[in-house]
This record gives structure tokens, sequence and C-alpha cells, in this order.
């Protein structure tokens, strides 16, 4: 049976104010790499709560797990965005949670088994645009077949997530991922889209991931792709479409439409280059 695999926040909820410490750490010499006494001491962090905001830091996409150091995207998000203010950088941190703990590795054909982020953004959310709470607390304990104490924790677990998209203080709800018009009701699907470069971005190692050295992929593979634009920025299949126009516009893909099956032609050189670009056009 799959694993949730959500207890890693430890009850502390998503806050890029408590993250951002954590990245401060990540950039000195050492890395977040250290002892949990050390870290406690160097970010100023709890004894309860610095590892779990450790965690958060990783799943995010924005440290290494091997060497607590900035990864990549995480030294571009920090050089741009030094505060995490940026909706930009929100959409990054939830590309990355999207995967649970598993980053860009290959992803199962069931998103269940990756846990209970995973699930809930590749699974859930593509079949329930309107939904409560309890509609998405019996849908989870009927996908991990949970008992009455692991049912409560999967819900707590499941609020966690809910609030990393809709808390207005601290989390990631200026992108509007999901909204909360009124309590324990959600509305998916009507997403403050990213800027073009960053969803080039999520495209670009999209393809690393699941169509590496392919010099062309099939188009309706990358609309249809159920880890792909569509269930990721929360749009339909036609509107990926649209966002593949816009990057042929701009020179980033190439699509060949003559005669089917249509194709894309990757001509981006470094994804890392789309989302430096991403922040510094927007």
């Amino acid at each position: 049976m799959s694993e949730f695999n959500l207890s890693f926040h430890g009850s502390f909820a998503l806050k890029k104010e408590d993250i951002l410490r954590m990245i401060k750490v990540a950039e000195e010499e050492k890395g977040a790499d250290d002892t949990k006494q050390n870290l406690m001491s160097r970010t100023g962090l709890g004894n309860e709560k610095v590892l779990r905001i450790k965690a958060w830091s990783i799943r995010s996409g924005l440290v290494e797990r091997e060497t607590g150091k900035l990864t990549p995207q995480g030294a571009i998000a920090r050089k741009h965005d030094p505060y995490l203010q940026s909706p930009i950088t929100d959409w990054l941190m939830h590309f990355y949670l999207s995967f649970s703990d598993k980053g860009l590795a290959t992803p199962p054909p069931d998103p269940a088994d990756w846990g209970g982020w995973t699930w809930f953004v590749y699974s859930f959310l593509p079949n329930h645009l309107n939904f409560s709470r309890s509609t998405l607390d019996n849908a989870a304990n009927q996908i991990y077949e949970t008992d009455k104490k692991k049912a409560k924790s999967i819900s707590d677990d499941l609020l966690k997530v809910l609030k990393a998209y809709t808390d207005k203080k601290d989390a990631l709800a200026q992108i509007n991922f999901l909204k909360s018009p009124a309590k324990d009701q959600y509305i998916a699907g009507q997403a403050n889209l990213p800027p073009d470069e960053l969803i080039a971005y999520f495209l670009a190692k999209i393809c690393e991931r699941d169509f590496q050295g392919l010099s062309q992929i099939n188009c309706d593979r990358l609309l249809n792709h159920p880890y792909g634009l569509a269930p990721i920025l929360g749009i339909s299949p036609d509107q990926v479409q649209d966002l593949l126009d816009r990057l042929s516009g701009k020179g980033i893909i190439e699509q060949y439409k003559t005669v089917p099956p249509f194709q894309v032609i990757p001509r981006w050189h470094d994804p890392l280059d789309l989302l430096e670009k991403a922040y510094v056009n927007n």
C-alpha cells in the first residue's frame, strides 16, 4: 500500500519567513548539512521546528538534500528574490512540492505512490475543481485505506497542503493555485499563471525527466501528460496548447503542425536560463 508521505512537517506549516532562515544558512560555507543543535543556533529556529523547516526547504526545491547547499534553482531564486516575495518563487516552490520528496525522479504510473501532495496535484485536483475538505479527506481515505486514527492524521496533513496554497500571511496564496471562498470550501483551476519563461522552465524540466534524448516530442503526449503542464498549472490541455503557441512565438520551442502527429521541438539550451529570464523579465 502507498505511503501518505506528508508527516514531514511535524505540524509546522509552510512559512516562507522560516524557509528564508534555512536558505541563508544554506548559502554559508557549511550549508544546512549540519547537526540539529548547530542548525538551531544558526537559524534561530526551535528544537522541534528546525528540521521540519529544513524538510520544507528541501521539498520546495530550494535546498539540496545531500549537501545542504542551495540548489541551482534555489540560488537563482535567492539572487533575484532575496525575501521570497515573488509569485515566480511561489510557483517554483509549488512545482517541486508537487513531487513530494522525490524531486525530478521518474514518476510512478499512479501519483498516489509518491504520497499525498503528488496525489493531490496530479490525481485529485484535475477531477475536483470545486470541493470541500470532507470530500478531499474521504477521497484520500479511500486511496490510502486508513483506520480512524490514521484518517485523522491524513486530514491534518492535508490541511497543511491546503493552507500552503491559501494562507495569505506567508505561504503560496498569491498564485491562486487554490482558493478558499468559504470555510472548508475550495476552488481550483483559476490560478494566476506564471510568466511564459517559467512555464518554459517547467516544460524543460519535464522534457528532461520524461523525454530525455528526444529531439522532438509528440504534441499530444505533452498536452495530456499526467505529470505535465496541465495539472501543474491547474489548466486544461486546450489551455496548454495556447501556452505552447506563445512559447513558439518567442522561439523557445518550434511546433510542426503540417501533418499529424504534430511535434514540439525544444529550442532552449539550459532550463536554468529560462528560470533566470523569468525573474529578469518580469
